[in-house]
């Protein structure tokens, strides 16, 4: 079975636009912001304002700690909901906070 350089190239060609379109199609979908009604988010006592923290449900909630002082905050400072290592897929707010808060290093 003999190849061709044309058909080679064509391959490439169709292989290479597969990838370019679903990079762009990857980089388009933006996360959504965290439900505080996920099931995750209610196992972890998630909130978006760390001032409505239950601190009688969670006594060891510390003042002044929230996402954006957490450990497991990721992305670029400067933005009010960023990703979350403990929710793969959804950003949380800077101003929020959950039982898994880790302070930064």
């Amino acid at each position: 079975m003999s190849v061709s350089r044309r058909l080679v190239l064509k391959n490439l060609g169709l292989a290479a636009g597969v990838v370019v379109l679903t990079s762009r199609a990857a980089r388009g979908a933006e996360a959504s912001h965290l439900d505080v009604k996920d099931p995750t988010a209610i196992a972890l006592g998630y909130v978006e304002n760390a001032a409505q923290v239950d601190v009688k449900k969670y006594p060891d909630y510390a003042a002044g700690s929230n996402c954006e002082n957490c450990l497991q905050l990721q992305g670029i400072a400067g933005n009010n909901y960023r990703p979350c290592g403990l929710f793969p897929g959804k950003l949380v707010a800077v101003s929020g906070w959950c039982k898994s808060w880790t302070p930064e290093m």
